[in-house]
């Protein structure tokens, strides 16, 4: 990265709140990573913990996450070395309203001026910058939830889809993980080679102490069938927003190992993906029922 874009870089977020967030794991998640192109016009940007996908098109830039506060210097770099800039992004799209996928969302819009689309319970939570007080998450309180407010956020339904530059973007809601969880996907082409590709919510069943999923069977069953939903999309090419939860980057190392062949391409990642969140709310539910014996 030139010293140059750097500069341009941090003189423009001078006035974006990048505060970081401390967490034990952020320093991890934010790690920086060099970004690569998945498939044709699709390219990842995030952190080697954070996903953020750059789709680019004909009329323009649609970037999906802003990972933390101070991961949205780090995206931006990612996005202007590929020899983009960040004002030609349209759109900023979000998986769901945590810290650390939604943090750096209001310094990557002050950069672009991209509105921010999301679900209704989503944007709510954007624009007060925490989550939800019914979010599985909630119990770690404001200090651990709370993100620089977005401003320009803007609603979509279940199933609704935009088109910019002749690419459809659909978002199927997922909740679950949090309560206006948003899987993306949309068709990448390199020349006649067209690819669905996916942008796949957290499907974990993750809380704060004391909160109990087998308290909650509305929540447990929303979580349930956004996992069925996921494993039965389109999918050719899978970033989940945790990019280790899908294997990304062994996915990447064996690409690099052999050029030849595109090993991030793979029809069963969704399915794999999915039953991973499946085992995992198993395994939590009998973790409770086990503490209640």
């Amino acid at each position: 990265m030139s010293a140059s874009l750097l500069l341009t870089l941090g003189l423009a977020l001078a006035n974006a709140d990048t505060t970081p967030i401390d967490c034990s794991a952020c320093a991890g998640w934010n790690e920086a990573q060099a970004p690569f192109r998945l498939h044709g016009d699709s390219w990842y940007v995030g952190t080697r913990g954070l996903s953020s996908v750059l789709v680019a098109t004909p009329e323009g830039l649609v970037l999906i996450d802003g990972g933390l506060p101070q991961s949205a210097p780090l995206i931006a770099a990612n996005v202007e070395s590929l020899g983009f800039r960040m004002d030609q992004v349209r759109y900023l799209l979000n998986s769901h309203e945590h810290f650390d996928h939604a943090g750096g969302l209001a310094a990557l819009q002050r950069l672009s001026g991209a509105p921010v689309l999301a679900t209704a319970e989503g944007a709510r939570a954007l624009r007060r910058g925490s989550t939800a007080h019914d979010d599985p998450q909630a119990g770690f309180g404001d200090e651990a939830n709370g993100y620089p407010p977005v401003g320009d956020v803007r609603e979509l339904q279940d199933s609704n889809a935009f088109t910019l530059g002749g690419t459809t973007f659909t978002l199927h809601a997922s909740p679950g993980h949090a309560p206006g969880g948003s899987t993306w996907t949309w068709r990448s082409c390199e020349g006649s080679d067209c690819r669905d590709l996916v942008f796949a919510d957290s499907l974990t069943a993750v809380s704060a102490p004391g909160y109990r999923f087998t308290d909650e069977p509305a929540r447990v069953e929303a979580l349930r069938a956004s996992i069925a939903r996921v494993a039965a999309l389109p999918c050719d090419l899978l970033v989940s927003a945790h990019p280790g939860f899908s294997g990304l980057f062994d996915k990447l190392a064996a690409r690099e190992a052999d050029p030849a062949r595109n090993a991030l391409l793979d029809p069963g990642a969704c399915a794999a993906y999915a039953a991973g969140g499946e085992d995992w709310l198993r395994r939590r539910l009998e973790s409770e029922a086990g503490a209640a014996d």
